[in-house]
């Protein structure tokens, strides 16, 4: 789990960090002593602890920006102060803390928002297809890739291929970061990308996809991104 710690005053950070570390061993933890701080960064983080008084840019514009950004992170706020609470509101805080932290408070707080945080990565991971009559729970992690036939869309899946009518361009928004529009008839799961070559793409189960010629680069450079966040070579059924 990424979390994020922004508060202008190390000394909460470090309280927050520490607290964290206790209930929790495998977590990515980056802290923030300015709302501009984290802003730069440009780092999706499942769960941001964020203050809201602080010099510059106040916690509740931060939330405004990240959310106008589509930041899905969940948003805690820690204050001393109730006075924000239905700003909170607005922009989908998951809670408010107030400062001094109280650490059986925060202990609860925060496992809370670790289950909402798993809750919402089983639900992004899955996709609902409904195929010649049948309703269909795929996990995106078992699709090789998509491919259309005039407005026909097929799933081809480590199990079966599944038959829909849908827009590709609005499946490739949905589908996220892990798949990449290699060619206007396919979309790839880069998962199972084994070889490519300058217009063709080779999966783990011995199928080969058009790449565009004029996406070669592009893709190169998202198949690169890919590998270095941690990217796994997913072996075909």
């Amino acid at each position: 789990m990424t979390i994020g710690i922004c508060d202008d005053e190390k000394a909460i950070c470090e309280q927050i960090e520490e607290l964290i570390k206790k209930e929790a061993t495998n977590c990515d933890i980056e802290q923030f002593i300015s709302g501009r701080e984290l802003l730069k960064k440009k780092k999706a983080f499942d769960v941001i602890f964020l203050d809201i008084q602080m010099d510059g840019i106040n916690g509740i514009e931060v939330a405004r920006t990240l959310r106008d950004q589509k930041e899905k992170a969940i948003l805690i706020f820690i204050t001393g102060t109730k006075e924000y609470v239905f700003e909170a509101f607005d922009v989908s805080a998951f809670h408010y803390l107030l400062k001094p932290i109280e650490e059986k408070k925060f202990i609860e707080v925060f496992h809370r928002a670790a289950a909402e945080s798993e809750r919402k990565k089983e639900k992004e991971e899955t996709v609902f297809i409904k195929s010649k009559g049948r309703n269909v729970i795929v996990n995106k992690k078992d699709i090789l890739y998509i491919e259309s036939q005039n407005r026909m869309v097929n799933f081809h899946t480590t199990k079966e291929i599944l038959e829909i009518y849908f827009d590709m361009s609005d499946l490739e928004k949905r589908l996220g970061k892990d798949f990449y529009r290699c060619h206007r008839g396919y979309i790839v799961n880069m998962g199972y990308v084994t070889e490519y070559g300058k217009d063709t793409i080779s999966l783990t189960n011995g199928e080969t996809i058009y790449l565009s010629r004029r996406k070669y680069k592009e893709f190169v450079k998202a198949y690169m991104d890919y590998l270095r966040n941690g990217g796994i070579l997913l072996e075909s059924l």
